[in-house]
């Protein structure tokens, strides 16, 4: 699978992320608004520089990653 996320790892994988890509263009993430443990995970809400606002998770069993656009970008 081809990497959608780019993030920093310090002590462990997917600290935060920095960048994602969507719709064919890689978007830098400007702020991490939320972070989240999940069973099996770890979830971010993030604000990218151009203002769109995603909901990311790290599936840790699989390694997988999972991008979903927020319908409300003006929390």
């Amino acid at each position: 699978m081809a990497e959608i996320v780019k993030c920093h790892s310090g002590h462990e994988y997917a600290e935060r992320p920095t960048a994602l890509f969507w719709e064919e263009a890689w978007l830098e993430i400007e702020a991490v608004e939320k972070q989240w443990r999940i069973p099996g995970g770890k979830c971010f809400r993030v604000r990218t520089t151009s203002g769109l606002v995603f909901e990311l998770m790290y599936g840790e069993l699989y390694d997988e990653w999972r991008i979903n656009p927020s319908a409300d970008e003006t929390d």
